[in-house]
């Protein structure tokens, strides 16, 4: 059978909003084709079990988080510095804080991977996927962060995002601009930036 990518990607969204909103209990078939607003049965053409949905759900996730194309390269354009990482930094933060159902359904994904092994086994690939690809971005654009210092800042990171979307206002005496400005200088060089 043949399936159309679009419904597909609305029948993903419409999944990320639920897990955001409900958790996994308020996830099925009948649910999703509500949401996406798509004929009863469809979710079932494209998703052969729940397991199959999840995992795709999980892959999915990192698709709406990722940065805007055209505003990562034109920022690539600049020179290699510590303005560059906060800037990099920052955008990742506004984007997450932005699209909060795709973040908290992402944590929801997590919490079902502890229940469920072959959900783990996806998130655990396509996290550490993403996480080389990221902790290898900053020296492949002349950002001088070792493994270590990306890995830092990547739980840093984290644990503001879950402090920002479940407990909003909690931390109201520094704005997540300026703590990725803390972090930059924190885990950057001193002296002369030396690309």
């Amino acid at each position: 059978m043949r399936h159309n990518a679009a419904r597909r990607a609305a029948l993903l969204d419409a999944t990320l909003t639920i897990l955001a909103r409900e958790g996994t209990r308020g996830l099925s078939y009948r649910t999703l084709d509500a949401e996406a607003r798509l004929p009863t049965g469809t979710a079932s053409n494209y998703f052969r079990n729940r397991a199959e949905l999840l995992r795709q759900a999980a892959e999915h996730v990192h698709f709406r988080l990722q940065p805007d194309a055209d505003w990562l390269e034109s920022t690539l354009q600049r020179p290699p510095g510590k303005e560059l990482l906060t800037e990099l930094l920052q955008n990742l933060v506004q984007r997450v804080l932005q699209d909060r159902t795709a973040y908290l359904s992402l944590l929801e994904l997590r919490l079902e991977a502890t229940r469920r092994p072959e959900l783990q086994d996806t998130l655990r690939h396509t996290l550490n996927h993403h996480f080389y690809l990221n902790r290898n971005f900053g020296p492949t654009h002349g950002l001088p962060l070792t493994h270590p210092e990306f890995t830092l800042i990547y739980l840093t990171i984290s644990g503001l995002l879950i402090e920002e979307l479940t407990l909003p206002g909690l931390l109201e005496e520094t704005t997540p601009d300026e703590l990725m400005q803390r972090l930059v200088e924190i885990f950057t060089p001193s002296g002369p930036w030396r690309p």
